[in-house]
């Protein structure tokens, strides 16, 4: 059973390379290339933040839908998908909350305010941590719909933390893109940003297959250990 993790790495070499070079790339973009926007050197944060807050995303859904076609299916393999994305979420969000916050102080003059973006991101942050929590508590036979609730939870406040600063009135500015006449970046800024974007997805892909490959291993132990002690009764007769 456990040859089939074994026959091909978790992590191709060359999506480890490109995650790599590519974050080579971003640094320098970040702390050489781009302009100094008006803000001064804290600004460059952004690249981080934003970038972060897009894979952080991006794995609310991939871990939420996986969740729920391991209930309809009962497949393993759906459910270790989801089980690694969703561990992502907390990842990412830290590193996109910690970035804000670190943004903040110097602009806002405050780490934390509660205004309607930082508390819809602190309950997303909240909501995976209790899964975190609360899947190896679950019986093994309704693990899956528990955890299949919390990540339907988590992707319907997906759209509140993005939209927001535009329902509501938050410390947050206008978007950047998108946010109407007066929003928009310099060449430079958005190249760096959306590039950035694609280096965080990459590193996004490499964590969550390995975080996969070993939840893989980690279900497989479990089961050795379940027919182990099965065998073990067995002889007790």
């Amino acid at each position: 059973m456990l040859r089939e993790f074994d026959d091909k790495p978790a992590l191709p070499l060359w999506l480890c390379a490109a995650a790599a070079l590519a974050m080579m790339v971003h640094l320098y973009l970040i702390f050489v290339w781009v302009p100094t926007e008006k803000m001064g050197i804290v600004q460059r944060l952004f690249y981080f933040h934003v970038p972060a807050a897009t894979a952080q995303f991006t794995a609310c859904f991939v871990g939420g839908i996986a969740a729920i076609l391991y209930l309809v299916k009962h497949d393993n393999r759906y459910d270790d998908l989801s089980l690694a994305a969703n561990e992502t979420v907390l990842i990412f969000g830290a590193v996109n909350v910690g970035m804000g916050m670190l943004w903040a102080k110097p602009i806002w003059g405050i780490w934390w305010t509660w205004d309607p973006r930082l508390t819809t991101s602190f309950l997303l942050l909240f909501l995976y941590a209790a899964y975190l929590v609360l899947r190896p508590a679950a019986p093994v036979e309704h693990r899956g719909m528990v955890c299949a609730v919390l990540c339907i939870l988590g992707m319907a406040d997906v759209p509140l933390v993005y939209m927001s600063n535009r329902l509501f009135r938050t410390q947050h500015p206008s978007p950047v893109l998108g946010g109407g006449p007066n929003s928009g970046l310099e060449p430079k800024m958005l190249f760096t940003l959306f590039f950035g974007m694609f280096t965080m997805m990459l590193l996004w892909w490499c964590i969550l297959l390995v975080r996969r490959r070993v939840a893989r291993l980690e279900r497989a132990s479990e089961d050795l250990t379940r027919r182990a002690h099965e065998l073990e009764d067995l002889r007790s007769y």
